[in-house]
């Protein structure tokens, strides 16, 4: 695995968002013919995003030699439903893919509950080795806090502007994310164990 800056793994995350977020922005108020049809700027957004993702994706993958499921999941549901509301010129589906994703997430960590395996770890486990309890707190937590981010997405999909999705979608999950991840941080100290005797990820929780 090569060594990058400190920078280049949040930029690879972020960017295809920023650039989502900066076309939208752009072309907002406007309409462009392309193949025949006029389109929106959610859609030329839409449109930039998936091969943006697709690159960020892609050099993620030369530099660190891996990918996540998640980060394979995301992919696949971005092109799919990004893909529909391109070929439809339907804003719906590409605003109905964070909803799916989270209750996918949240799915997948109620199924590591279940069968007591610590699949969280095998994802975080480097940055934050803990002991078994504090992955299982942290796992049923991220399960819930999942649940509710779809409930928020379908909140204000349904209901808002497509401005005021964008903004939430650009600045609003991010900076959520960051505010679980933070409120955790005393769980993180409570089971913290020295790297030296983590325990392997995949281990029974």
């Amino acid at each position: 695995m090569q060594t990058t800056r400190p920078w280049v793994k949040p930029a690879l995350e972020f960017g295809p968002l920023i650039v989502f977020f900066a076309v939208f922005m752009l072309y907002r108020n406007d309409t462009v013919v392309m193949w025949g049809r006029d389109y929106g700027g959610f859609i030329l957004a839409t449109l930039a995003f998936i091969p943006a993702l697709f690159l960020a994706t892609a050099v993620q993958w030369r530099l660190t030699g891996k990918l996540s499921p998640m980060q394979v999941a995301t992919l696949v549901l971005v092109t799919v439903f990004g893909g529909l509301s391109i070929w439809l010129n339907d804003p719906r589906f590409f605003k109905l893919k964070p909803t799916i994703i989270y209750v996918l997430f949240a799915a997948i960590l109620g199924a590591s509950l279940a069968l007591r395996r610590n699949w969280l770890g095998a994802v975080l486990g480097e940055a934050l080795p803990m002991d078994a309890h504090g992955w299982r707190k942290l796992t049923a937590r991220m399960a819930v806090f999942f649940l509710v981010l779809a409930l928020a997405n379908e909140v204000i999909w349904r209901s808002m502007s497509d401005s005021t999705w964008v903004w939430f979608k650009t600045f609003g999950l991010p900076i959520l994310l960051f505010a679980f991840l933070l409120g955790n941080a005393r769980l993180y100290r409570d089971h913290a164990l020295p790297e030296a005797a983590a325990k392997d990820d995949d281990a029974p929780l």
